[in-house]
């Protein structure tokens, strides 16, 4: 009797169905917790570095802070050496004068200073001066950021 044999019910015999997983609904925050911890150690440790300052102790007040909400007022330097307030020339005797008027003498306005880089820096403080003698405290320089490149070494 040559034939064929059916499998007998040995144990490597049998044919197992696998059952489908199903699908899982769960989300796993684990990584995103991770990459999170390692974002905030690295800002922890960057924010520190980024602030560029001279260090200093400076002193305490119980001053109001002051509200930044008005445009400062321009005062320009020409090349020629002439006093601009806003677009208008004038002496710096009536840029003074038209400060004055146009702020109501408040010493709290922020005025801004420019000047062209050929005028002398005796003519600049000059303007400065006179501003600072006529009562107003709060008086800066404006100048631009150079270009990267400017600084590069060749």
């Amino acid at each position: 009797m040559a034939g064929f044999m059916l499998p007998s019910g040995g144990s490597g015999s049998r044919v197992r169905r696998r059952r489908t997983a199903k699908p899982m609904s769960d989300i796993n925050v684990t990584p995103f917790v991770d990459v999170m911890l390692v974002l905030l150690i690295v800002f922890m440790v960057t924010a520190p570095m980024m602030t560029v300052a001279v260090p200093v102790d400076l002193p305490r007040t119980e001053a109001k802070t002051l509200s930044h909400d008005k445009e400062p007022l321009v005062v320009t330097v020409s090349a020629d050496g002439k006093v601009y307030l806003q677009n208008t020339a004038f002496s710096i005797d009536d840029v003074i004068t038209k400060l004055q008027a146009i702020t109501g003498a408040n010493p709290d306005t922020r005025i801004f200073v420019r000047g062209d880089k050929t005028v002398s820096y005796g003519r600049i403080l000059e303007v400065m001066g006179a501003i600072s003698v006529a009562g107003f405290n709060k008086v800066a320089l404006v100048a631009e950021l150079p270009n990267p490149s400017h600084y590069k070494t060749k």
